[in-house]
């Protein structure tokens, strides 16, 4: 298949270029750098640095590339910025995408794989979380990926757009060659594992006073294979028949930023010192996935589970990252 990847150049997006490539299939990179580097695309890849939100561009890579579908990686992703410019996270991620949108209808484009999150269901009233669970987002980042949710309910519903959207939870862990480097970094496993190769002094606790086991947020950690798969199978499941794909993707454990810490300590033998702060803004105390949807219906299994999986891939290729 041919695939625009937008936002391709980012973590995810660039892990999942790179297994759809060693899979055979064409791949184009559309990504403005804007927290990445064009050492990020994936070899092989054609590569395009453009916004979405730039209409004649997108469109014209659009009709000129004539795409089985298109994945959407391209947002920003940081939810305690977003309690402070929430008005930046409204025009990326919610305008943008609609200029994408936008774009695709008029070039004949109605395939399309959605990074949603989390986020969307805010405090959620009952763990593990399912679809159908109320969405009520804590902070700007979640609501606007939830509007996007909103528009492409409309585009399905008016213009028969067929789209999956898939709500990640945490993502972490790496494959051979590619890994996580946000610039800057704000995700918890790189930031510990800086800690253990020496580049931080400590890993700052936001929060000891949640109502959880020991006081810290707790979270569902999934591997970013497990999560590019999941995206592979949503596309592959886009059809006159499923035209509408909305799927949690986590593990369905729940581990808190204490167990990670501890994690982290017993994969790389490295003492890790933690500073205890106080909470951020629009932080929910427990964010849980139930994925049994997916599972069922695509038949997608995680097979890497365990937290200590994750952290031990992380820990190869952050140590190479820095060599």
């Amino acid at each position: 298949m041919k695939i625009l990847i937008a936002g391709g150049a980012g973590y995810i997006g660039g892990t999942v270029a790179r297994i759809l490539l060693s899979q055979g299939h064409a791949i184009t990179v559309f990504d403005n750098l804007c927290h990445s580097r064009r050492s990020a695309v994936a070899e092989n890849a054609t590569f395009i640095e453009g916004d979405i939100a730039n209409r004649p561009l997108i469109e014209e890579t659009l009709r000129e590339g004539r795409f089985d579908g298109v994945m959407n990686f391209a947002a920003l992703i940081e939810a305690g910025e977003s309690m402070k410019r929430p008005e930046i996270y409204f025009r990326n991620n919610t305008a943008a995408t609609l200029m994408l949108l936008e774009a695709m209808l008029a070039t004949g484009h109605d395939r399309l794989v959605f990074s949603s999150t989390a986020a969307c269901y805010g405090e959620p009233e009952k763990t593990p979380i399912l679809e159908d669970a109320k969405l009520q987002p804590t902070n700007p980042y979640g609501e606007s990926k939830l509007l996007v949710e909103h528009m492409l309910r409309w585009m399905n519903l008016i213009h028969g757009f067929k789209y999956a959207s898939l709500r990640y939870f945490n993502v972490a862990g790496a494959i051979d060659g590619y890994g996580e480097a946000h610039e800057p970094e704000s995700h918890l496993i790189p930031l510990i594992l800086d800690v253990a190769l020496g580049k931080r002094s400590n890993i700052k606790i936001f929060g000891r006073d949640y109502p959880t086991k020991d006081g810290t947020c707790i979270r569902d950690y999934i591997h970013v294979r497990d999560l590019a798969e999941a995206h592979l199978l949503a596309l592959a499941a886009l059809s006159d028949t499923k035209s509408r794909l909305i799927y949690n993707i986590g593990n369905g454990q729940g581990f808190s930023v204490l167990e990670v810490v501890e994690s982290v300590r017993r994969v790389t033998g490295r003492p890790i010192p933690v500073e205890e702060c106080e909470r951020r803004p629009g932080d929910p105390a427990v964010l849980v996935a139930g994925s049994a949807k997916i599972k069922a219906e695509l038949g997608w299994t995680p097979k890497y589970a365990e937290l200590d999986q994750i952290v031990a891939s992380a820990w190869d290729w952050h140590q190479k990252r820095y060599a």
